[in-house]
């Protein structure tokens, strides 16, 4: 009896459970293996501390002008040398990258928060509302982006501001189309079926299932966004309808050299390499951040 006592007695087994790790915890943990994607880190949080850190960093004023040191090659005074007027480039590059990534973020914030609330307000509620706003994403992007962009300044008026709201305007069907797409497999799930059973209301559904259940596209077009506002921020300044002098903005500062690539190269090789760095940087850090938090790239 005792036997038989003591083999019925419950078993108890240890096991051993797997770490649980959150969607986030994986994601950083495969962005770390990429070292493509952590130069591009590297180069983006390096022009960051740079924008805020220029008048520490800039030797000279952004319009300090010696008229007797125009043109001067990169030397121990002036590292990147000295443009038409005398004014130190590498100063002014520091003092642009401010200018640029100010540009190019907020612009990329404003396009993804009124492209995001479109595309989930087109993709939720459907018919004549996604009619809408679909054919206007359509028209929008009938045009090309930087003559889009040239026409809206051109109605503002040629200013840093108004370049932003241009490069903002022209980036939303990206976010929204993005985001549309997301919106209506993600309405189809069993949670949003059960959501609109218990009677929950269709604002509470928006911001509380399915924008949070829609954030990777955003991040990830996000990130590399920004890379293609810097470049027609560049453009439009390049134009004169960007940054007004003396502002020192990169796409300004190569149109302002462009007469003189043979006398004085340097007037615009360095604000060019500045502008492809930092494109460089946010195109690596974006395929990064695709490649980590896109589940159709994983093995």
């Amino acid at each position: 009896m005792a036997e038989l006592a003591r083999n019925t007695q419950p078993i108890t087994t240890q096991v051993k459970q797997d770490e649980v790790i959150s969607p986030w915890k994986e994601a950083w943990k495969s962005f770390k293996k990429n070292k493509l994607a952590l130069v591009g880190t590297f180069i983006v949080l390096l022009f960051i501390v740079i924008a805020i850190f220029a008048p520490l960093i800039a030797p000279y004023g952004i319009d300090k002008q010696v008229l007797g040191d125009r043109l001067q090659a990169p030397s121990s005074d002036h590292w990147l040398g000295t443009d038409d007027f005398g004014r130190d480039i590498f100063s002014r590059i520091v003092y642009g990258a401010r200018i640029s990534l100010w540009v190019g973020f907020f612009a990329v914030l404003a396009s993804s928060i009124i492209g995001s609330l479109l595309g989930i307000i087109a993709g939720y509620y459907g018919r004549w509302v996604d009619t809408i706003i679909s054919r206007t994403f359509d028209i929008m992007l009938a045009f090309p982006s930087i003559l889009l962009a040239i026409a809206i300044v051109a109605i503002l008026g040629p200013s840093l501001q108004n370049a932003l709201i241009a490069i903002a305007i022209i980036n939303i069907p990206n976010f929204g189309r993005l985001i549309r797409s997301r919106v209506l497999s993600v309405k189809e799930e069993e949670y949003i079926t059960a959501a609109k059973a218990i009677g929950m209301k269709d604002s509470r559904i928006l911001l509380h299932h399915i924008l949070p259940n829609s954030m990777t596209p955003i991040i990830v077009q996000g990130s590399l966004a920004i890379a293609t506002a810097i470049i027609e921020a560049a453009a439009l300044g390049f134009l004169g309808m960007g940054a007004q002098p003396p502002n020192p903005e990169w796409g300004k500062m190569l149109a302002d050299s462009k007469n003189y690539l043979i006398q004085a190269p340097w007037t615009m090789i360095f604000p060019g390499l500045a502008i492809m760095l930092t494109v460089l940087g946010f195109n690596l850090m974006g395929d990064g951040l695709r490649d980590a938090l896109d589940p159709r790239m994983k093995n």
